[in-house]
């Protein structure tokens, strides 16, 4: 299963990052580009360390079966639900955040694997590099391929 600390894998991801214009239309979901940009950099920043959420009493007791969910080779549903704290409604400026989520995924890489291993995330608890690597991928492929990319 892939990870976006594999060069290659990291590289294909960026492209399609950088493919996507204001003009490709969500396929599903309610979430314009630049919404999903904002939404896919404030899910990345848990890992970096540059955004802190408390886990809570229904994340400690559902994480450990969602995290299955996540790390399985099954691509996710269209229309799964977002959680809360990383839902983007307001409008956002295509522009800046295309240029934030590159920074920040950039960010992600070039601290590598041995700086992401041990994360301990809101909901999934503590994840490994390539739980961390291969989650990131997955979340990235879902939401670039809402929008054709």
């Amino acid at each position: 299963m892939p990870s976006i600390f594999e060069p290659s894998v990291a590289s294909s991801i960026l492209q399609r990052i950088e493919s996507v214009t204001i003009h490709n239309q969500q396929q599903w979901g309610k979430m314009n580009a630049a919404q999903a940009f904002a939404h896919l950099r404030s899910v990345l920043e848990l890992i970096t360390g540059d955004r802190i959420e408390k886990p809570t009493l229904i994340g400690k007791l559902m994480g450990p079966f969602i995290k299955k969910l996540v790390l399985n080779n099954k691509p996710y549903k269209k229309g799964l639900p977002t959680g809360k704290n990383f839902i983007v409604k307001e409008d956002k400026d295509f522009e800046i955040e295309k240029i934030k989520l590159i920074a920040t995924y950039k960010k992600l890489i070039a601290k590598g694997e041995e700086a992401v291993d041990g994360t301990v995330h809101p909901l999934f608890g503590k994840m490994t590099a390539y739980e961390c690597g291969f989650s990131q991928w997955k979340h990235f492929d879902h939401h670039l391929k809402q929008f054709n990319a």
